[in-house]
């Protein structure tokens, strides 16, 4: 990394009341919504005590209450958003936990769990990718088994023909071109 001393304080250049303008933005880009009924009957109620840039609201349709973080990966954490904000840029970057956590001057343990909480909540929000019609693959890699020990694969084999398997059940089609010869 080189020189330490002309690095550039991270959290210095951010400030939390564009870490919340950002994230409302992203949540709610039609204009704020109730996460609980979705109604976008609301009503501003103030702001957080710890954190000022914090909104507040109370739904008209159902009364509940909730703010930017609700129902969010970032509540109820003691972590400011700009610190999470920071840790997911810095993941971006392809640093490592460790970098991370020297980074943003925490604890490893706890950029490890910043970092795990913000992959599962990518991880949760990707929709499930359906495949239809004809599949092409290059290059499949089958695990056949033991090397050289063709009756420990036929053992492996055997005990999973229940019905439930569409490999052992169906025929599977795989359209074979050369790399030289597509056109």
């Amino acid at each position: 990394m080189g020189n330490t001393a002309a690095m550039i304080n991270l959290q210095s250049l951010m400030d939390d009341a564009k870490c919340f303008a950002t994230v409302r933005a992203m949540r709610w880009p039609d204009g704020v919504m109730c996460p609980h009924c979705e109604s976008p009957e609301i009503t501003k109620q103030g702001r957080d005590e710890t954190q000022p840039e914090r909104q507040r609201y109370q739904c008209k349709s159902c009364e509940r209450r909730f703010d930017d973080l609700t129902d969010t990966l970032f509540a109820g954490h003691h972590q400011p958003l700009r610190i999470w904000i920071l840790c997911s840029y810095l993941m971006g970057l392809n640093l490592s936990n460790a970098q991370i956590a020297q980074e943003l001057d925490l604890n490893k343990d706890d950029a490890h769990h910043m970092t795990t909480q913000l992959r599962q909540g990518i991880v949760s929000k990707n929709p499930s990718s359906t495949l239809s019609g004809e599949v092409e693959c290059d290059e499949v890699y089958l695990v056949a088994g033991h090397k050289g020990q063709p009756d420990e694969v036929a053992k492996k084999g055997a005990g999973a023909d229940d019905g439930d398997s569409k490999a052992h059940g169906d025929v599977a089609r795989l359209k074979a071109r050369s790399r030289r010869s597509s056109a």
